[in-house]
């Protein structure tokens, strides 16, 4: 076992996404092939304990204590260890105890709960593998205890959940009793002989509750039968070296809680400083002679505080907000004013209208100064985007428009992500006269998704850019139109900002307190709107830092994929030692 060469090398792998539980596995691992502590000649061998025990168990069968147990099936080749270790033995559960069973509840035989009483114990009683006395909820009375006598509860037995959370276990303890339990704990009894408790308990833990898992049945909720808990095979070791297992792992997982804690407070104060970094460049008293120091140190802080490819996230975020805000690119005092862009795009709206293109609909009223979530920047101007856009629903889905002679692409809510349409299983649609041009798509249309009733999914949003010649849309994507077509990347870019989706997000709830989006809500979303050259160099630089956030995040998830690599040769050098595994990982 080479188990130092981890220990050495854990700060390599301590930031690989699931270092710390891999190292409690690892712990778990070499316990149960006996390779955590040194066998030692002089201890009793495992061989022994099984001739007392079934002497015990013999012998309670012929005063008819218990019931003589069926047969199970001999031990095959491939349950066995690779590596029996010095003095231990394999057998099936069933062999090693006098009682497998489980509980049953009461209203099913006509008894009641009470408010006190004897202890009911469910899975949810269970702490860190004892049984928690302040975490009991149910209790019965006696007699309904003396009624349910096969699930009267004994000092010493093992529970293990085998229904919802499979593998959870516990030692009985004397001061929890009298005590009875549900049908989603097995009772195992009479282990004490062969088992310490909590070697027990360990082996449990590891891959014994795999094994059950494996075996467990699908449905609302997994379940496994006492037969499966029957025929597990357990590694036996002398009872001398149980306790020396159990005394090494107890100390191993102390370790790995002081690493999970330290790793904790590490991630913690990094994104503690992150968050502070970040929010600077935000912060409604940052001036515009404070913000180039703040984003300067940001910059050269992040990659230093940023390790995860998951935080790479709060920067994009980060980037959009700065950019909504005026606070990506300077303003330039010749830049024609927003104003007049509003203008423009008012008198090509009112053209359309006359001559048929588009239909004239009630505008909303002015924007209210004091509504504005911030100041805008001198020459940006806050609107609504039914001003700047032409905002429709889309085509009804009905069964009888199925794929004829008439059929074109149909895009559907499934297709639209954030800044990005997906085009694979795109389905098509029989269209009758006038529907192409009615929800047809045009390059620069920003759809957005109208929402399913979850705060998250509301409003993600991406622009067509005429991947397909001819192609409409369903009534739950809503199409927004430009009616000048540059001020799309920007607008999408707004969108996708978190203000921008936090407006839409209160825009959308609903009085079931669900949420949903619709044609006359997006249309109220209100816009902060920069002059187009600005516009155009605000979407340029969002484009350039989303670039550097793809490689950093790009380079983290190689970092990721080289420390779990490194994780993995290292367990499997310490568990089969061979230089070629380690080197392979280099």
């Amino acid at each position: 076992m080479n188990a130092e060469r981890l220990l050495e090398r854990y700060e390599q792998i301590s930031e690989a996404p699931d270092a710390i539980a891999r190292l409690r596995r690892f712990v778990l691992d070499l316990a149960v092939r006996g390779k955590l502590v040194e066998q030692d000649p002089t201890d009793e061998p495992a061989s022994n304990l099984l001739k007392i025990f079934t002497g015990i168990k013999a012998d309670l069968i012929n005063r008819k204590i218990i019931r003589k147990p069926k047969a199970l099936k001999p031990i095959l080749d491939v349950e066995q260890l690779s590596y029996t270790p010095l003095g231990w033995e394999t057998q099936r559960l069933g062999n090693l105890s006098i009682l497998i069973t489980k509980g049953s509840t009461p209203t099913s035989y006509g008894h009641e709960f009470t408010q006190e009483g004897v202890n009911f114990l469910k899975v949810e009683s269970i702490q860190n593998d004892r049984v928690d006395a302040s975490s009991v909820t149910a209790f019965i009375s006696t007699e309904t205890h003396e009624f349910l006598s096969r699930s009267q509860l004994e000092a010493g037995d093992i529970l293990f959940s085998i229904a919802g959370s499979i593998g959870t276990c516990a030692v009985v303890s004397a001061d929890i009793l009298p005590a009875n339990t549900n049908q989603a704990l097995a009772i195992i009894r009479g282990t004490a002989t062969v088992f310490n408790p909590d070697f027990l308990l360990l082996l449990l833990r590891s891959f014994v509750s795999d094994a059950v898992k494996d075996r467990a049945r699908g449905g609302a909720m997994n379940n496994v039968s006492l037969t499966d808990l029957q025929n597990l095979v357990l590694p036996i070791p002398p009872l001398a070296e149980q306790h020396r297992i159990v005394a090494k792992v107890d100390e191993l997982m102390a370790l790995c809680d002081r690493l999970e804690k330290a790793r904790k407070t590490r991630e913690e104060t990094r994104d503690k400083l992150t968050v502070a970094s970040l929010a600077r460049l935000t912060a409604p008293d940052t001036t515009p002679e404070d913000f180039p120091a703040h984003a300067r140190f940001a910059l050269e802080a992040l990659p230093a505080l940023t390790k995860r490819p998951d935080q790479i996230k709060t920067l994009r975020q980060t980037i959009l907000n700065l950019a909504v805000r005026g606070k990506l690119v300077e303003q330039d005092p010749t830049d024609e004013p927003a104003s007049e862009l509003l203008k423009r795009i008012a008198a090509e709206r009112a053209r359309l209208v006359k001559a048929g293109a588009i239909r004239s609909k009630k505008q909303p009223a002015p924007v209210d100064d004091a509504e504005l979530p911030f100041a805008s920047p001198a020459g940006w101007s806050w609107t609504t985007l039914v001003q700047a856009f032409v905002v429709t629903g889309g085509i009804q889905k009905t069964p009888a428009r199925t794929p004829r002679q008439n059929a074109f692409p149909y895009l559907g809510v499934g297709n639209v992500y954030r800044n990005r349409i997906d085009l694979t299983n795109l389905k098509q649609f029989e269209l009758k006269d006038g529907d192409i041009e009615k929800f047809g798509l045009k390059p620069f249309d920003i759809m957005v998704v109208e929402g399913n009733g979850s705060a998250s999914e509301i409003g993600r949003c991406a622009m067509w850019e005429g991947q397909i010649k001819e192609c409409v849309h369903q009534n739950h994507l809503i199409r927004c139109r430009p009616i000048e077509p540059e001020v799309s990347r920007y607008t999408m870019l707004y969108l996708n900002s978190p203000l921008g989706m936090s407006e839409m997000r209160e825009l959308a709830i609903t009085s079931a307190g669900l949420y949903n989006l619709s044609v006359g809500k997006i249309s109220k979303i209100l816009i902060p709107l920069p002059p187009l050259a600005e516009q155009h160099r605000i979407v340029a630089k969002v484009d350039e830092l989303m670039v550097l956030c793809d490689r950093l995040e790009a380079a983290l998830t190689t970092a990721d994929t080289t420390r779990t690599r490194l994780l993995e040769a290292l367990l499997h050098e310490a568990l089969e030692p061979s230089a070629n595994a380690l080197a392979a990982a280099e």
